[in-house]
Parts: C-alpha cells; sequence; structure tokens
C-alpha cells in the first residue's frame, strides 16, 4: 500500500519532537565514538545521527519526486506545510531552538524547492513534447528490395 503524499521526513521531525519533549536530552553530547584507522577518535552525537537519517530519508524524497502526476502535486504541497511547520515550531518553541533542528529544517527546505523544480521541469517537458502525424504521401517510394529482371537470352514463350 502506498502512502499518498505522505513525506518522509516527517519521520525524524517526529523522532526530535518526541524526544525533545518526552526525554530532553542534549542533541550535542557524544553518544558513541568510533575509532578511525588514522587513529582518531569520531564521536557522534544524537543529533549528528539524527541529521544523518533525515539527509538519508531526502534522498528518498527525491528519488519519489522524480515521478510525474497528479500525486506529485500532493507530495509538494505536503512537503511544504512539513518546511512551514517546522519553521514555526523553530522561531516559536524553546526545544527546537538546536543545531540539530536547524539542520533538517533547512534538509526539509531543500526537499519542498528540489520538489518544486522537479514539477515545473517535468511540467514544461510535457508542454514541449508535441508528436505529429504525418499525412500519408501520394507518391509511392521507392522500393528497397530489387526487382528480379529478366534473363537476356531467355526466349519469349508464344
Amino acid at each position: 500500500m502506498d502512502v499518498v503524499g505522505a513525506p518522509l521526513l516527517v519521520i525524524p521531525f517526529a523522532i526530535y519532537n518526541i524526544v525533545a519533549f518526552f526525554m530532553p536530552v542534549s542533541w550535542s553530547a557524544p553518544l558513541t565514538h568510533v575509532t578511525l584507522m588514522s587513529g582518531a577518535e569520531w564521536t557522534m552525537s544524537a543529533g549528528d545521527i539524527l541529521v544523518a537519517l533525515t539527509a538519508l530519508l531526502l534522498i528518498v524524497e527525491v528519488v519519489k519526486s522524480a515521478r510525474a502526476g497528479a500525486r506529485s502535486f500532493v507530495d509538494h504541497g505536503l512537503a511544504w506545510l512539513l518546511f512551514l511547520g517546522m519553521s514555526a515550531e523553530f522561531v516559536w518553541v524553546a526545544q527546537a531552538a538546536s543545531a540539530t533542528f536547524f539542520l533538517m529544517l533547512v534538509i526539509a527546505f531543500v526537499e519542498a524547492v528540489i520538489g518544486v523544480g522537479m514539477s515545473v521541469r517535468f511540467r514544461t517537458q510535457r508542454r514541449d513534447l508535441v508528436i505529429e502525424r504525418e499525412a500519408p504521401s501520394s507518391v509511392a517510394e521507392p522500393r528497397s528490395d530489387p526487382q528480379p529482371e529478366p534473363a537476356a537470352n531467355a526466349t519469349p514463350s508464344a
């Protein structure tokens, strides 16, 4: 079953809100670390992981927006509503004032703009593509297969 018009970026938005309001954590506190081959320690925070998830879901959204049709307008409209809702939350809600939420907001904006660009591109391509039928020609075209020629020394039958 296909979810009509549901922007996937609502998933990290919901995760952020659940964690921010019900389990207050520091989005920049180290959550885990990985030792790289160079010997350096790379620390990851919950915010880093959530932003990475959001970026991966952006790829899926871009692929979804590549299809043309009436459903794509619903998708793009809901993407803009999600972006506007996230913008309002960023400005008016204290728990959303973090670098993690801001990066998610930027990714939501990129998704909304890409969706509009894809829609405009598909509409322009559909308008520019004109297929015209050729009128049947009254002049007979030369045949491509050669006709056998009568032999020169053959005697006509009477």
